[in-house]
């Protein structure tokens, strides 16, 4: 049989303990990127916007450079494909510089299916 010990806590303490946590929580990730996990220092940060930038343009080319070779189309595929590369450079450069898509809960919302067949039973009368 469990005991009648009255927990220590209660509700409102619950309450203003999770809005401190919450609090020091924020001032610690002040700087950071959301969701990151990290602080992103300049140094780092340039790190990181160099290699997007050059990546993409790399896989841009190379692609061109094989249809060019695939298809004996050169240079037109290289240079397409130089642009598309160095436009997704960009654009990859924009998210990572202004934190698009690194907050928790980014993306398509999650369907609870049971809840969604549960609440569709009662609607029709059945």
């Amino acid at each position: 049989m469990m005991s009648d010990h009255k927990p220590d806590h209660t509700l409102e303490d619950l309450g203003v303990r999770l809005k401190r946590a919450r609090d020091e929580n924020e001032h610690k990730t002040r700087g950071r990127i959301p969701g990151s996990g990290s602080d992103m220092s300049g140094f780092g940060m340039a790190i990181r916007i160099g290699s997007e930038l050059v990546a993409a343009l790399i896989v841009g080319v190379g692609f061109g450079l094989l249809l060019d070779y695939w298809l004996d189309t050169s240079p037109w595929f290289l240079v397409v494909f130089f642009f598309l590369g160095a436009g997704a450079g960009v654009l990859n450069v924009y998210r990572a510089a202004s934190g698009i898509g690194y907050a928790p809960g980014y993306g398509p919302a999650k369907v609870n299916k049971s809840a969604d067949s549960a609440d569709n039973e009662g609607s029709d009368g059945t």
